[in-house]
C-alpha cells in the first residue's frame, strides 16, 4: 500500500475513535435486532487493488445511501447528462435526506444524493422496456463488478422498509406528478428498497471508492466499469451533497468526497490515489456514522488529505 498506510495505522485510529459510544442505531429500522451494533472498521484500497484493513473488516452490511453515487454514476452513463439533469439538479438541498421536497420552479429533486434524488436516479436505470426486475439486475451487476462477488440483498431489512415506506412513497409521487419520475412510484420505491439492502463489507466498499478514485476503472487493472466522467460528476455531487445536512462541516473539515449510509457505512474518495471506506452502526442526528465519519477524519488529517490541502501542498492551520 502507498501513502504510508499500514494496518498498524487503522488500527492506531479504530483505538482512538473506539470509546465513543455516542449516536443512535437506525431509528426507521425499529424492528430489527441489529447483529453487531457495536462493530468498527476501517480500510484503504489504492489503485492496484491492494487493500489495508482493520477492526471488524468482514462483518457484511446494507449499503443503503451509500450506494446512491454508483447509480447515479451508471445513469449518467446510459442516458446522459442532459437527460438525467432534467430530473435531478446538483446543488446542495441543506435539508434531511429524507426531506419532502422538490426544487422550486422545476419540481426536480435537488441533487442525486438525497432520497428524492436517489428515486429519481434509479427510475432513469436500463431502457423504457425494462420492468423493475431487469432494472434491479443491472444495478445488482454493476455492485457486483464493483466488490468482485455475486452481491446479496438483506430480505429482513427489505421487509421492514417497505412497511414503512410512506415517506420515499411521498417524494416518488411527488416526483412523478412533476413528470420526473422515469416509472411507476410504488415500483420505483420497491426496486429503491432493494438497492438499498445490497450487502458487503468494509475492504469491498473501499475497493468500490477506489473504482470512484480511478475515474471509474476498476483497482488492479484497465476495466472500465463507469464512464470518466459519469465518475466527475458524481463524485462532485458527493463532495457538496454527500454528508446531507452536515455536508458544510464535513468538507470544511475532511475535504473528501464522501458518502454515507444508514447502516453505519461511509466511504470517500481520494482522488487518484485510494479508497477508503469505515463501518460503525450508531448515528448522528444527520444520520451520519459518529465512529466512522471520526475515523476518517482522523485518516485524513493524519495524512493530509483535504482536497485543498493537496492541492496547495500545504494547509491552513496555525502553523502556515
Amino acid at each position: 500500500m502507498t501513502d504510508g498506510i499500514s494496518a498498524d495505522l487503522l488500527q492506531d485510529i479504530l483505538d482512538e475513535v473506539r470509546e465513543d459510544s455516542s449516536g443512535e442505531l437506525v431509528p426507521h429500522l425499529a424492528d430489527y435486532v441489529h447483529p453487531n451494533p457495536d462493530a468498527l472498521a476501517l480500510a484503504v484500497c489504492d489503485l492496484d487493488g491492494h487493500v489495508v484493513s482493520a477492526g471488524d473488516d468482514q462483518i457484511r452490511f446494507d449499503l443503503q445511501s451509500a450506494s446512491k453515487p454508483f447509480v447515479y454514476a451508471l445513469a449518467l452513463d446510459q442516458k446522459g447528462v442532459d437527460e438525467v439533469a432534467k430530473r435531478i439538479g446538483v446543488e446542495p438541498s441543506g435539508d434531511p435526506f429524507n426531506e419532502i421536497s422538490l426544487e422550486a420552479g422545476t419540481g426536480r429533486a435537488p441533487n442525486a444524493l438525497v432520497n428524492a434524488g436517489a428515486l429519481a436516479a434509479h427510475a432513469l436505470v436500463g431502457d423504457q422496456s425494462d420492468d423493475e426486475d431487469s432494472r434491479f439486475e443491472q444495478i445488482r451487476a454493476l455492485f457486483a463488478r464493483l466488490v468482485g462477488r455475486e452481491v446479496e440483498v438483506d430480505q429482513e431489512v427489505i421487509d421492514i422498509e417497505a412497511r414503512n415506506a410512506h415517506r420515499n412513497q411521498a417524494l416518488a409521487h411527488l416526483l412523478a406528478e412533476e413528470g420526473n419520475l422515469a416509472d411507476d412510484p410504488h415500483r420505483v420505491v420497491a426496486g429503491y428498497g432493494r438497492q438499498c439492502a445490497i450487502r458487503v463489507d468494509t475492504r469491498e466498499l473501499a475497493r468500490m471508492a477506489a473504482t470512484l478514485a480511478a475515474g471509474g476503472r476498476l483497482p488492479g487493472g484497465d476495466d472500465r466499469l463507469l464512464g470518466r466522467k459519469a465518475v466527475r460528476y458524481a463524485t462532485s455531487v458527493m463532495f457538496t451533497c454527500g454528508m446531507y445536512d452536515a455536508a458544510g462541516d464535513w468538507v470544511y473539515q475532511v475535504g473528501l468526497p464522501a458518502k454515507s449510509g444508514v447502516s453505519g457505512c461511509l466511504f470517500a474518495v481520494v482522488p487518484g490515489r485510494f479508497g477508503v471506506a469505515a463501518y460503525s452502526p450508531r448515528l448522528d442526528d444527520h444520520g451520519n456514522s459518529v465512529r466512522a465519519a471520526a475515523a476518517i477524519e482522523a485518516l485524513s488529517d493524519r495524512l493530509d488529505l483535504h482536497v485543498l490541502d493537496t492541492a496547495s501542498h500545504h494547509g491552513f492551520g496555525p502553523a502556515t
